[in-house]
């Protein structure tokens, strides 16, 4: 992935925005304690008076005896504390302000999420060896053209007209991904997000880990709702975070996971409310959640051979 370039100013970050699940949650690794080389503590100093032992005790190996301890190793260093959790998938961070900018800074992260959520939607399962359910579902080269969002473009009409992409094909996995910035014609920056992604898993079923996921998104992740969503694909679930208060306040998640055999398939939406903002007539939960189901729904039929 490409450095996102120098923004022109500064992007807003939300101060109440609900703490988001890294995808790559490595913090700084601990620094090795003060003392002995490579981290073991300082030797103390010798006490024994005396006459040493005629029986050596044993030594570790490339650790030399310390000055007036004959024979006695350096304590060895402690637990490995670089070993860290696997992450668990994530709907989507705050966005950010600031243009093209704030496209590539939204991208990065979201580039994080899709390491995330591939790897919880299955992507690592052991093979079953059983021919893959496509249900007749092509990958496209360009899934922000092959996708239809047009709920979105008509609340949001000064759409995007360069948005990110990206694409996979692998004998395992193809996946198209997208990324959106959605504004009306008397804002300055973009209003809200838009993030797409679909996969058609070739070796490995993503069902059993795709339900344990999203059902239960709201258990591992506080603050998100879950509802499953009939009529769209095997299964569905409407993840959302609403902290909103009237258009100044507050930020909006939503994201739409779908399942179809074995292609999976993400719609997701994202904003964030200032008093700084143009956009004093914002989508409600309800709005962006119907227009989420709606997109999907053409998008999966038309995806099909």
């Amino acid at each position: 992935m490409s450095t996102p370039p120098e923004p022109p100013q500064q992007p807003r970050q939300p101060s109440d925005a609900p703490a988001q699940p890294s995808a790559y949650p490595y913090p700084n690794p601990q620094s090795p304690g003060a003392g002995g080389p490579l981290g073991f503590p300082p030797a103390a100093p010798a006490t024994q008076t005396g006459p040493q032992s005629v029986y050596a005790q044993p030594t570790l190996v490339g650790v030399p005896a310390q000055p007036g301890q004959p024979g006695q190793p350096a304590r060895p260093e402690p637990g490995n504390p670089y070993l860290q959790q696997a992450p668990y998938p994530v709907v989507g961070p705050p966005p950010t302000r600031g243009g093209g900018a704030g496209r590539a800074v939204l991208w990065a992260g979201l580039g994080a999420l899709v390491a995330s959520a591939a790897w919880a939607a299955g992507v690592f399962l052991v093979g079953t060896g059983a021919d893959p359910d496509l249900r007749g579902y092509t990958a496209p080269t360009n899934l922000c053209n092959a996708a239809d969002y047009t709920s979105f473009k008509d609340e949001y009409t000064d759409t995007d007209g360069a948005p990110t992409r990206n694409r996979l094909e692998d004998d395992a996995l193809d996946e198209g991904l997208c990324s959106v910035s959605l504004k009306k014609t008397t804002s300055t920056y973009a209003d809200a997000y838009l993030y797409l992604q679909l996969d058609l898993h070739k070796k490995t079923d993503p069902g059993p880990e795709f339900t344990a996921s999203w059902k239960n998104y709201g258990d591992s992740h506080s603050g998100y709702d879950v509802e499953p969503v009939t009529g769209i694909g095997d299964e569905a679930y409407l993840v959302s975070n609403d902290t909103t208060s009237g258009s100044s306040s507050g930020s909006l998640y939503a994201t739409l996971a779908v399942r179809d055999g074995w292609v999976t398939y993400t719609m997701s939406y994202s904003a964030y409310y200032s008093s700084y903002d143009d956009d004093t007539d914002p989508p409600t939960l309800d709005e962006v959640s119907d227009m989420l189901k709606t997109d999907t729904r053409t998008t999966l039929a038309d995806l099909k051979n």
